[in-house]
Formats: C-alpha cells, sequence, structure tokens
C-alpha cells in the first residue's frame, strides 16, 4: 500500500513536471544545440552553417572581435560596481527604517520601474538626456552651460542607461542580506571599541556579502549581453556583446560567427554563476 502510494505520487509529480520541462526542451535545449553544433560550422550562402567543421568561427571571434568582447565585460564590471555603490547604502538606508510601512513603500519605490516596458524607460531616459531634452534644458536655464551637451551616443550614455536598468536589481539582494543582518554582532564591535567604519568593514560588510555577490550577479549578467540600451543609447560608439550577435543572426550575416559569439558569452554568464553558486554559498 506505501509502495502504490510512493509510486503515484512519483507519477503525479513527473506528469506536473512534464509542462515545464516540455517547454524548456524545446525553446531552451534545443535553440542552445543548435547554436552550439552551428558555431563549430563554415559561413554558406546567406550566411548559413555549412560543412566542414572548423574552428575558424571561434579563432575571429577572440581576434577580430576581440576588442568588443573585452569592452562589453569591462562595461559589464563597471556598470556592476556603479550599481553597488549607489545600490548598497540604499538598501541600508531601506532597512534601517523603523516603521516596515516605509521600508514598504521605499521598496516599492525601487521596484515601480518593472510595471513599465523596459524599452519604454529606455526611451523615457532618451527623452531626458536628448540635445534639446530635460537635462540640457535644466542646464541652460541654471547658466550651467551655453550650448546643449552631447548626451547621447556615448559610452557614458550606455553605463547611465545600464545602471538605470539594472540597480535594482543591486538594491533588493543587498536589501534581503542587511535586513536578515544580527545587530547585536554590531553593538558587540562597538562595545569592544570599533568605530562605525571599522564595524562596518569588520563585521556589517562580510556579513552582507552574499547580498552584494547575488547582486552582482544579477547585474553583471544582463549587463553583459544588453542589446537595447547600447543600441539605442550608444550608437556606434555602445557596440556590445549583444549588438555584435544580433548582426551576425540579421540579414545576410554570419550565423556560424554569431553562434560562437553567443556561446563564448554563454560561457562567461556560465564562469559568473559558478563564482556566485562557490563562493557566495561559502560565505553564507
Amino acid at each position: 500500500m506505501t509502495r502504490g502510494k510512493v509510486r503515484g505520487d512519483r507519477a503525479r509529480a513527473v506528469g506536473m513536471a512534464l509542462p515545464a520541462t516540455f517547454w524548456l526542451v524545446v525553446f531552451f535545449l534545443l535553440p542552445l544545440v543548435f547554436v552550439a553544433f552551428s558555431s563549430f560550422m563554415s559561413r554558406g550562402p546567406g550566411g548559413q552553417p555549412v560543412s566542414p567543421a572548423t574552428l575558424a568561427q571561434y579563432e575571429r571571434t577572440f581576434t577580430v572581435f576581440g576588442p568588443v568582447l573585452w569592452r562589453s565585460v569591462g562595461v559589464a564590471l563597471f556598470a556592476t560596481f556603479i550599481s553597488l555603490v549607489l545600490g548598497y547604502p540604499l538598501a541600508f538606508f531601506i532597512s534601517r527604517r523603523r516603521s516596515p510601512a516605509t521600508r514598504m513603500f521605499l521598496l516599492f519605490l525601487v521596484m515601480l520601474p518593472f510595471w513599465t516596458n523596459f524599452l519604454v524607460r529606455t526611451y523615457a531616459l532618451i527623452t531626458i538626456m536628448q540635445r534639446d531634452g530635460l537635462l540640457n534644458g535644466l542646464f541652460k536655464s541654471l547658466g550651467v552651460i551655453s550650448a546643449p551637451l552631447q548626451m547621447l551616443f556615448t559610452p557614458a550614455a550606455v553605463m547611465v542607461g545600464l545602471v538605470y536598468g539594472y540597480l535594482p536589481f543591486m538594491i533588493l539582494p543587498i536589501y534581503a542580506s542587511v535586513e536578515a543582518l544580527d545587530r547585536r554582532y554590531v553593538e558587540a564591535a562597538n562595545d569592544l571599541g570599533a568605530n562605525d567604519w571599522t564595524a562596518f568593514w569588520r563585521i556589517i560588510f562580510p556579513l552582507t556579502l552574499p547580498g552584494v555577490i547575488a547582486g552582482s550577479i544579477l547585474v553583471f549578467i544582463p549587463a553583459i549581453g544588453a542589446y537595447v540600451t547600447p543600441d539605442l543609447m550608444g550608437g556606434t560608439r555602445g557596440l556590445m556583446i549583444g549588438n555584435l550577435i544580433q548582426g551576425q543572426f540579421g540579414g545576410r550575416g554570419n550565423v556560424p560567427l554569431g553562434s560562437a559569439i553567443s556561446m563564448v558569452l554563454l560561457a562567461m554568464v556560465f564562469i559568473s554563476v559558478l563564482v556566485y553558486t562557490r563562493w557566495g554559498q561559502r560565505e553564507e
């Protein structure tokens, strides 16, 4: 009787998992297998993958497009760093509010941008930063500038767009870590003569490091593969891996080359997740 019940529960669990499994296999695993297979093929008519198998696409990825790859990594790391510098104090400020209603309201403001489509938010930021936009108008009215500043289509514009889009991903994990922090450790450090700065670096920051790592991964992964923000706010100066991949898969591009670049990006993301699972869990 017990064995039959176990089999029945197992069968129901398998049945409940089948739709999700089917979805992952059809829309994730199979396309990934196709991309991995195409990355080792040659470019044929119309940019389609054809025989023979070759490693030339990977070689071209690291030689011809190597600067784009490393620039993308640098931009993503810098955007992650700025998000950390801005997000950590804000998360700490929210967690220190005594009123639960105040904390919930501030968290609501952090998550409020997610109620709007990312593309719409990007265009709103473009409207603010364009030559006849709100910022230039404000600066001119204050007498700070005499001619409009060129803010868009610059690396700085891409950085502003990335931080603006992904900052909540940094704030929320850090807030969870700070909220779970036992304040008695800080009080004990103060009783032993540690000042606020020492208590922060020796007690608070190490105990909230899992949230910092989680937030950094959540910002770095979408930032390194960003397409919309570099394309709309950076133009030709904002070329990153995502724009490079899109160019190879569109029109008469090079599907094998785009697949190779995609696999390299996937490897970078995998390494980032591996760092979190090894280091973040160990810190916990």
